[in-house]
């Protein structure tokens, strides 16, 4: 015996479209996975650029590679984070929104202490040429 499809008791729904929230644990899955991949990216970004400075010839000076091209790395994986945030919004996934927002809002803070600090070595360079964290490394 098959019973009828009752309608939905109240629909609030303003306008033509219907919204339907996302599975919470497709939501849950999906924020956790997105926030992974993306420490990963920075953990990779900002390793390779500790690698740069990184020799083994105890003689020679190495100087590190200025951290502007890295940090536009970086803010490639923040537009990133906004984009899936606001896609996560359209298709009312809350919890990754709130990861997203959150991964942006660090990857900023990362992007503008590293531009501060970059500034500040590169004044620095300026102020004093002859200084060992200046000098080329060849």
């Amino acid at each position: 015996m098959h019973l009828p499809d009752a309608p939905p008791a109240f629909d609030a729904t303003a306008g033509s479209r219907q919204r339907h929230r996302v599975d919470r644990g497709a939501d849950i899955a999906a924020g956790c996975g997105l926030v992974v991949l993306e420490l990963v990216a920075l953990a990779v970004i900002f390793g390779l650029w500790f690698l740069s400075g990184f020799d083994l010839d105890p003689e020679s000076t190495v100087k590190t590679d200025p951290l502007w091209g890295y940090l536009a790395v970086a803010g490639a994986v923040g537009v990133f984070a906004v984009a899936a945030a606001v896609t996560a919004a359209w298709v009312d996934a809350v919890v990754t929104v709130m990861t997203q927002a959150f991964m942006a809002v660090l990857i900023f803070i990362i992007y503008m202490g590293g531009g501060q600090v970059q500034a500040h070595q590169d004044q620095f360079c300026h102020d004093v040429p002859s200084a060992a964290s200046c000098k080329d490394s060849g």
